[in-house]
């Protein structure tokens, strides 16, 4: 019964689970089993609501399951330290800090520490030390998780990436997740598919490919609903506050916001804080970015250690630098370079580069936006490369070199509208007719507009899959998808798959309107 819960929690059948659970605990059960029974318990309630009672829980097993099996408490403790995080507030600091404690009086590993081991010691050292002293082992560990075995995935791959976020590394993250998300999909482990979706979906809109992480969006949508996870809107936020939708993206952090108030999951908060910081910087509104951007770095709790508190300072220091406050701008670099400097990677010193020259003058403020652009051309990063176009054509703007920042700005306006950066691109559209030359306004082709669910079945046919593929992906019968497909085939006035990757494309191509 044990066993026939773990798997049934692993297939998402969350109500059968917790029925074997009782099945279980009615016959007689040795210490270890009564450690294993907590275990799937909890993972049980974090797996299915993601909320503030997990971590206690987790750290819990993980302390009965120390005599028994010293790996599994590993695991436990790194799913219990992930838990802490989502949750993110001041009723899980005590938590975090115990298990941290815990973590650090294990006794090592005879021989070559394990990934587990690795990740939980950076893990610890980050929230106990700060990131110059977990630094090594972080790095250790991100170069060790990118191969771990499909047990270790299904027990605690979703933190896997963990490592690789927190040295700046997006490109090692997209491909942990990738692998992951496939080995997940196969193994039918619909329980953990949409923390690790979650994952996969960020790191695919943080490189620009905002179509990838749509369709990543709407196969965790699926998988959720199917579920019942009770998981935040974490990727579709990233994605919508990088387009720079407003409607679209306020929609979403005040679901963010219900999630972190409702479900306990704190973190959910400091997404939608960096998510309204993005937006408003794309928008121009540096007041209110600078606002919420100093919410998603000041949050109380485990989370501003992680991602999203990492990834807000660089809109702090813009936004702050915008609007004036060279004050609040100087203390978040200040911040940043503490987490930047030590990795020492292009994207990491780029990123610091291109915030460091906005608060400099001169000679200095041109070699640091140069610096950027050279550091930043060498990452996958589209995104934080546009960026980096837009800020230094705007100074040479306002330098009175009209026609050098007419080819920067060009170049950030061409490479934000291809991607898909709506707010971005027209803040560069604005910047370059304040420089005196003529742009037309690009706004997306609307022909035969595919519907939410036809698009998903068409990127999913696009890349590949059959149709009985897409119906196990999206949880619906083959017959639904083919009638779906030939939909979009009339729409697009395409006749075959092959067809797919160059109509979609076009549909999703901009023409240019006065």
């Amino acid at each position: 019964a044990l066993a026939a819960a773990q798997a049934s929690l692993q297939a998402g059948a969350f109500d059968a689970a917790l029925g074997l659970l009782v099945t279980a605990e009615a016959g007689p059960l040795d210490e270890f089993q009564r450690a294993r029974v907590d275990l799937v318990r909890a993972e049980l309630g974090f797996t299915s609501d993601l909320g503030s009672d997990a971590p206690a829980l987790l750290l819990k097993a993980a302390r009965r399951l120390e005599p028994f099996d010293l790996e599994l408490a590993r695991a436990t403790y790194l799913a219990a330290w992930g838990a802490a995080t989502i949750a993110g507030h001041p009723a899980t600091g005590d938590v975090g800090l115990e298990i941290c404690r815990a973590v650090q009086s294990l006794p090592p590993t005879n021989g070559n520490p394990r990934p587990v081991e690795l990740l939980l010691d950076g893990l610890a050292l980050l929230t106990t030390d700060g990131h110059v002293a977990a630094l090594p082992s972080l790095q250790r560990a991100a170069n060790a998780l990118t191969q771990i075995p499909l047990d270790d995935v299904l027990r605690w791959g979703w933190m896997a990436t963990e490592a690789s976020c927190l040295v700046w590394d997006v490109e090692g993250t997209r491909e942990i997740a990738a692998r992951q998300v496939q080995l997940i999909r196969d193994a039918g482990a619909l329980a953990q598919l949409p923390l690790h979706l979650w994952q996969l979906g960020v790191a695919t809109a943080s490189l620009g490919d905002f179509a990838g992480a749509a369709s990543l969006v709407a196969e965790s949508d699926s998988v959720a609903a199917a579920t019942g996870s009770q998981i935040a809107p974490y990727a579709a936020l990233r994605l919508a506050a990088l387009r720079g939708t407003e409607a679209q993206c306020s929609a979403l952090i005040a679901s963010a916001v219900e999630h972190a108030k409702v479900r306990g999951q704190g973190t959910a908060a400091i997404d939608a804080h960096w998510a309204a910081a993005v937006l408003n910087n794309g928008l121009g509104r540096y007041e209110e970015a600078k606002s919420a951007a100093r919410q998603a770095t000041t949050a109380p709790g485990l989370s501003p250690t992680v991602h999203s508190g990492l990834w807000a300072l660089p809109e702090l220091v813009e936004a702050a630098a915008r609007a004036g406050d060279d004050q609040l701008a100087g203390t978040a670099l200040q911040r940043l370079e503490e987490t930047t400097v030590p990795c020492g990677n292009d994207l990491a010193l780029g990123i610091e580069a291109r915030c460091r020259a906005l608060l400099r003058d001169g000679a200095a403020a041109e070699k640091l936006y140069r610096e950027a652009l050279d550091r930043l051309s060498r990452t996958q990063l589209r995104p934080e490369l546009a960026r980096a176009h837009l800020v230094y054509g705007e100074w040479l703007r306002r330098e009175g070199r009209r026609v050098d920042a007419r080819e920067e700005l060009r170049a950030a306006h061409d490479m934000l509208a291809a991607i898909g950066m709506e707010a971005f691109a027209e803040r560069a559209r604005r910047e370059l007719l304040a420089t005196g030359e003529t742009v037309r306004k690009r706004t997306a082709e609307t022909r035969d507009d595919l519907t939410t669910q036809e698009r998903r079945i068409a990127l999913l046919a696009r890349d590949g899959l059959s149709n009985p593929q897409i119906a196990g992906r999206l949880f619906v019968s083959p017959r639904t998808v083919e009638w779906h497909l030939r939909h979009v085939f009339a729409k697009l006035g395409i006749r075959s798959r092959r067809q797919l990757s160059s109509a979609l494309s076009a549909s999703a191509s901009e023409v240019l309107v006065n």
